[in-house]
């Protein structure tokens, strides 16, 4: 009896979770028709800014339809599992390009290209996100911000130290080393609570030590990740984070947060990160102290351009449910997310998480705080390197999932659990596996 019992509930359950994923146009109290949106957990004060700067504005500009945002923390299974029900939200959210290609194959979200003709996306839309959102030649995501990795450094303290802004690695190391000798952290960061931290180390690496035109090469099968150019790179991971370089032993300790406060606290020189990091900075570095806090890109070892090099990611992706009764209005939405009037509105109270990815960037920091106009300023000069080809790539984005997951493991070298080679003979592995089931990204090229 109480097996059945169990498995009554079970059932209930699951009908429960997908009656409330339900795709379909539904009426609001005022006659308009819903269109829904999931997007993941953001603090109250962001879900405020999402609410009047989209879902405020688009409900006002018209009398048809209503739009909905649902904040939950489980975003991504609970997309999962709703899609394959048949189910779920009008508007997809997804965690990156490599996300989307099992569901546009499943035919689970619906083919872009009509709308990207409509709206003239490709021509308005950095050209390697653009194509990152492509399947078989088609497109099913836009990605909403662009992000990289770089560094966050404490302005007072470089100057309180008298060390000027790092340009080379070798500047770089010497800063950190003398914060060492002085009892500060030579950087912080640290991926307490939250393992995928790691994915931002691994492509940071790959990108500055490696270089973006050998990670292609790995990407499109011309060489294998067993390449001594990126067994090198990861073997450079593992002696930073030996040498304390990486907040020391206290990186599986410390959390985004924690890592922002301490560097407020002028106990680190640097913060190395992605620049959605600006969005958790807003509660360290406050009031006065938002002005010391600066964001530089990283150097890059034999950067014969002589010009900064990004590693290239966006934060989330936005699709099209297949099964939406209002796609058209859909991707109406999402093409006023795609805009400059958007991309400043929310970058004023919601600075790191909302750098549209447009070819010509046009951003007003004349009434943005600091840390918002800090973080604008950064995606346009990430904007003018991509568009020259100066990037790399972000595992978390370009990689395919299994693949991208062997790269979170970074840290098995750091401790010495395995050697770069072998941890990339795994990775070559699952790569080949899913590079024949068709599951990796398009990969953008970079200039040479």
């Amino acid at each position: 009896m109480s097996k059945k019992f169990v498995g009554f509930i079970a059932i209930f359950m699951v009908m429960l979770f997908v009656s409330g994923c339900s795709s379909k146009s539904e009426n609001t109290s005022g006659g308009k028709e819903k269109i829904t949106m999931w997007f993941w957990g953001a603090p109250p004060e962001h879900q405020e800014t999402m609410k009047k700067v989209l879902v405020d504005k688009y409900n006002k500009s018209q009398d048809k339809y209503e739009l909905t945002v649902e904040f939950r923390n489980s975003v991504d299974k609970d997309i999962s599992v709703a899609l394959s029900s048949g189910q779920g939200p009008d508007i997809v959210y997804g965690s990156g390009p490599s996300f989307v290609i099992p569901l546009a194959e499943a035919g689970k979200i619906e083919n872009l290209d009509k709308y990207a003709e409509q709206y003239g996306w490709k021509d308005r839309i950095v050209e390697p996100i653009y194509q990152s959102g492509t399947v078989n030649g088609s497109l099913y995501s836009l990605g909403n911000s662009l992000n990289t990795i770089g560094i966050f450094y404490n302005k007072k303290v470089l100057k309180d130290n008298n060390w000027a802004e790092p340009k080379t690695i070798e500047d770089l190391v010497k800063i950190m080393d003398e914060a060492m000798e002085k009892g500060m952290y030579a950087s912080v960061t640290g991926n307490k609570g939250w393992k995928p931290v790691n994915e931002n180390y691994s492509s940071l690496f790959l990108t500055h030590f490696a270089g973006g035109a050998k990670v292609y090469e790995a990407l499109t099968g011309d060489t294998q990740w067993t390449d001594p150019e990126i067994i090198a790179a990861l073997d450079k991971s593992a002696e930073w984070y030996k040498k304390g370089y990486l907040a020391g032993k206290d990186y599986p300790n410390l959390t985004f947060n924690e890592s922002t406060q301490l560097l407020a606290d002028e106990k680190a020189p640097f913060f190395f990160g992605p620049s959605l990091v600006y969005q958790f900075a807003s509660h360290s570095f406050s009031g006065d102290k938002a002005k010391d806090l600066g964001f530089m890109p990283f150097p890059t070892m034999n950067n014969e351009t002589g010009e900064p090099q990004y590693t290239l990611g966006v934060t989330a992706t936005f699709s099209i449910n297949a099964k939406s009764k209002n796609k058209d209005e859909a991707a109406k939405i999402l093409d006023s997310m795609m805009t400059n009037e958007f991309m400043n509105e929310m970058t004023k109270s919601w600075p790191g998480y909302w750098g549209v990815p447009l070819k010509d960037l046009q951003i007003d920091t004349s009434n943005m705080p600091e840390l918002s106009k800090g973080y604008a300023e950064a995606i346009q000069s990430m904007v003018e390197g991509v568009n020259k080809g100066h990037f790399g790539y972000y595992t978390g984005v370009f990689l395919p999932p299994a693949t991208q997951q062997i790269f979170l493991d970074i840290e098995s070298i750091w401790n010495g659990q395995m050697t770069s080679k072998e941890l990339m003979e795994k990775a070559q592995k699952e790569f080949d596996k899913e590079k024949e089931k068709g599951l990796v990204p398009p990969t953008p090229e970079p200039a040479k």
